[in-house]
């Protein structure tokens, strides 16, 4: 009995970062997709645009980390996301004034650094509640985490709808929205301060670091998200170039986070199937597949949709085993530098490369180059996956034969 009112509890916990998934990923899933339109809608160029979209990917070079670092060194972290999305609701009201492209590259750089850290805190904060004997529950997490995809597929699909209809000048009010369930989300978080246990003293976040298996994870999911940026900047821009209407580009968005949905429903029953850095392996060959697929076929309605369903591969099961394989490396006090070193090396760096670089090849040699580069860089990763996954599970030397038999 104790054990089932236990288990009941950790569910009644998990409610409120299950809120907290749905809206950001909500916030996310109108933002991301439509904001190169936004900045389309206001006449600036496709440079400019890439400049001002890396903007988030810039905080996320140093903001994460240093959250992550103040919430495992206070313990704090419910406190300190409260703080950031009451600060990121603020900076949003600002997005309904005309400062400029600098002065709207300040405001996006304020927003930005307080919410580019909201996940991977939560993700620390909750860490020891989707955990189960020790190890990580990919049930419990993916039954968390799919209400953040469920929000997602709300607004990506409905913002679409409504910025088709009634144009793209009501994406600040749309932001100062979600920002506002974003805000009330993080306050009813259970206000919980995590205990440093004394083993964390003794390991630091560098000796983790200098494991050659860490170093090769790192670098393969560098060039997996790189080759993700096609999508998550440049896709709307793409589309729409080739004529798809905003809300049939908000349909393509739904399809992929629909496959992502069921994956986290059932990913329970998928994963045991292969070790967590076999599945590194599978993702990053599906994403050669998924941007050749982009590259060359994206005027096929039912090649880009089959690319599409591929995100249940190249994000829903490359973020669940990242997140289980951080958990694993990054233990107690050092779960929120090592979230927030995935973010920095992840989704920071590779933000601000892909988003600048993905500008210069789209000005000289049109959209669809941006997918050519992603096909190499998927490639990379699909290398370094397999160097990850190879120092797990190491050749058997072969036997010897005898020369005498």
């Amino acid at each position: 009995m104790t054990a089932l009112q236990s288990a009941s509890g950790a569910r009644k916990q998990l409610l409120p970062f299950a809120a907290l998934s749905a809206s950001y990923f909500a916030h996310i899933g109108f933002f991301n997709p439509y904001l190169p339109l936004w900045l389309q809608d206001m006449g600036l160029s496709l440079l400019t645009i890439s400049v001002l979209t890396a903007v988030q990917a810039t905080t996320r070079l140093f903001a994460p980390y240093a959250w992550g670092a103040l919430s495992d060194r206070t313990g704090e972290r419910v406190k300190l996301l409260r703080i950031g999305a009451g600060v990121a609701f603020a900076s949003a009201c600002l997005l309904f004034w005309d400062w400029g492209p600098v002065g709207l590259g300040l405001v996006l750089l304020v927003m930005f650094t307080h919410t580019s850290s909201m996940m991977p805190m939560s993700e620390a904060a909750m860490a020891h509640l989707v955990s189960q004997g020790g190890g990580f529950d990919a049930k419990r997490y993916g039954r968390v985490r799919l209400w953040g995809s469920l929000g997602f597929l709300v607004t990506v699909f409905v913002a679409g709808a409504w910025f088709e209809a009634f144009g793209m000048q009501h994406f600040p009010g749309w932001t100062v929205v979600s920002l506002a369930a974003v805000l009330l989300s993080v306050w009813c978080l259970p206000d919980l301060k995590e205990a440093q246990h004394h083993t964390d003293a003794h390991v630091s976040v560098g000796r983790v670091l200098r494991q050659k298996a860490v170093r090769w994870f790192f670098a393969s999911t560098f060039f997996h998200v790189l080759s993700h940026i096609g999508i998550y900047v440049f896709f709307s821009l793409y589309l729409d170039s080739l004529g798809y209407s905003k809300t049939m580009i908000g349909v393509f968005w739904a399809v992929s986070v629909v496959v992502e949905i069921g994956w986290f429903y059932s990913q329970s029953r998928w994963l045991p199937r292969l070790p967590l850095t076999g599945w590194l392996v599978v993702c990053s060959a599906a994403m050669v597949l998924r941007m050749g697929l982009t590259a060359w076929w994206a005027d096929v309605l039912w090649v880009l949709l089959l690319a599409q369903c591929l995100h249940a591969l190249t994000f829903a099961t490359h973020h669940t085993a990242c997140i289980a394989l951080l958990s694993h490396h990054f233990p107690g006090r050092l779960r929120g530098r090592g979230q927030a070193l995935y973010t920095v090396i992840a989704y920071g760096f590779p933000g601000v490369i892909g988003g600048l670089l993905g500008g210069v090849l789209s000005e000289r040699w049109g959209l669809v180059s941006v997918y050519h580069a992603s096909l190499v860089t998927s490639m990379i990763a699909t290398a370094a996956a397999y160097k990850v996954w190879r120092l797990q599970h190491p050749r058997r030397p072969l036997p010897r034969l005898d020369p005498t038999e």
